[in-house]
C-alpha cells in the first residue's frame, strides 16, 4: 500500500474523530445535581441518560452528527441501589436514568440540534418549561468563536410568588403556562401563532433576568444561536453567587394563588451576570485542550505512518 492510499484511508478516521461531538457537563453548584438527557425523535439515546454529578466535577458524553435533544439538571434526588427514586425538581419518572422520559417542569433546558460537521448546530437555553437551575452553554468551534448562551441569574430568588415551587425554600420557578394553563401563556389554541401569542408579564420577568434564554414559545429572535462546533461545555451554577443548596432560596411559602395579571411591559428587574465574562475562563480552556489534543492526534498519527 503506497503513502497516498494510506493517507486516503486515514483521513476518514480523522474526519470521524473531528465530527464526533462532546458535551462536557460541569457542576459548579455547591450541592450535588443529577444531569439528565433526552434525545429528540429519530436521534439515538446517549449514554448515560442520567447520572449523579458532585460539586466541582465534570462528565463527558459523546454524541453523533445530527443528534438532537435536551439536557437539564435535577435537584434533591434520592435513588436506591437499583436507580429507583425521586427528584425534587426535573424528575423523569422516578429513575436515575431517564431512558426516553422528559423532565417534570419546571426545569431549565439546554436544547440543541447538531449539524453534520459542515452545517450549523442550533442551540438555546429554554425557560418555556420554567426554571430550576442557572446554566451556561459554551460552544467550542474550529471555525472561530461562537456565542455562549444561558441563564446565569438565580431566578428562584426573584420568582413571583404565584410561580414559586416551595420545599424548605424556593426550589423552582414555574412558567406562566405551567402555573395557569391558559392558552395565552402556553401559545396554544387561538394563540398558537407568533402574531397572537405575545410576551406576557411573566415571560418578561424571565426575559429581563435572562435576555438570551427563551422566555415563551415564540421567543426565537434573540434566543436561538448557531455554530459549527465540535464540543459544548454545559455548566450548572456558573456564577460564583449562584444557589448554595439544592433546597433553593430562603422564602416563606407563597400565599394562595391569585389570578394572573394582564400582560404588561413592566417586569421586576433582576440583573444577570455577563454571560460572556462568566463563560470565558474554564469552558475556553476545555475547548483549547480538546482542539489541541485533536491536532496532536492527527499530527502524531501522520508522523508515525510516514516513518513506517
Amino acid at each position: 500500500m503506497d503513502k497516498i492510499t494510506g493517507i486516503c484511508l486515514f483521513l476518514p478516521v480523522f474526519f470521524i474523530a473531528a465530527c464526533s461531538f462532546t458535551f462536557t457537563i460541569t457542576n459548579n453548584c455547591q450541592f450535588t445535581i443529577w444531569p439528565a438527557i433526552l434525545s429528540g425523535a429519530g436521534s439515538p439515546e446517549l449514554s448515560p441518560t442520567g447520572f449523579q454529578l458532585k460539586p466541582g466535577t465534570s462528565y463527558n458524553i459523546q454524541a453523533t452528527p445530527k443528534w438532537s435533544g435536551r439536557i437539564w439538571g435535577r435537584t434533591g434526588c434520592n435513588f436506591d441501589s437499583e436507580g429507583n427514586g425521586v427528584c425534587l425538581t426535573g424528575d423523569c419518572g422516578g429513575n436515575l436514568e431517564c431512558n426516553g422520559r422528559g423532565g417534570q417542569p419546571p426545569v431549565t433546558l439546554f436544547e440543541i440540534t447538531l449539524g453534520d460537521g459542515n452545517t450549523d448546530d442550533y442551540y438555546d437555553i429554554s425557560l418555556v418549561d420554567g426554571y430550576n437551575l442557572p446554566i451556561i452553554a459554551k460552544p467550542c468551534s474550529i471555525n472561530g468563536p461562537c456565542n455562549a448562551t444561558g441563564c446565569t441569574t438565580n431566578l428562584n430568588s426573584g420568582c413571583p410568588r404565584e410561580l414559586q415551587v416551595v420545599d424548605d425554600g424556593v426550589v423552582a420557578c414555574k412558567s406562566a403556562c405551567n402555573a395557569f394553563g391558559l392558552d395565552q401563556y402556553c401559545c396554544t389554541g387561538s394563540f398558537a401563532n407568533p402574531t397572537s401569542c405575545k410576551p406576557s408579564y411573566y415571560s418578561t420577568v424571565f426575559k429581563t433576568a435572562c435576555p438570551r434564554a427563551y422566555s415563551y414559545a415564540f421567543d426565537d429572535g434573540s434566543s436561538t444561536f448557531t455554530c459549527k462546533a465540535v464540543a459544548y461545555t454545559i455548566t450548572f451554577c456558573p456564577a460564583a453567587d449562584g444557589p448554595r443548596r439544592s433546597h433553593g432560596a430562603d422564602f416563606m411559602p407563597p400565599p394562595p394563588l391569585p389570578p394572573p395579571p394582564p400582560p404588561s411591559p413592566n417586569a421586576t428587574e433582576v440583573d444577570e451576570p455577563d454571560i460572556d465574562a462568566v463563560s470565558s475562563s474554564r469552558p475556553r480552556t476545555v475547548c483549547n485542550i480538546y482542539l489541541l489534543s485533536l491536532t496532536i492526534y492527527f499530527a502524531v498519527s501522520l508522523s508515525t505512518y510516514f516513518e513506517m
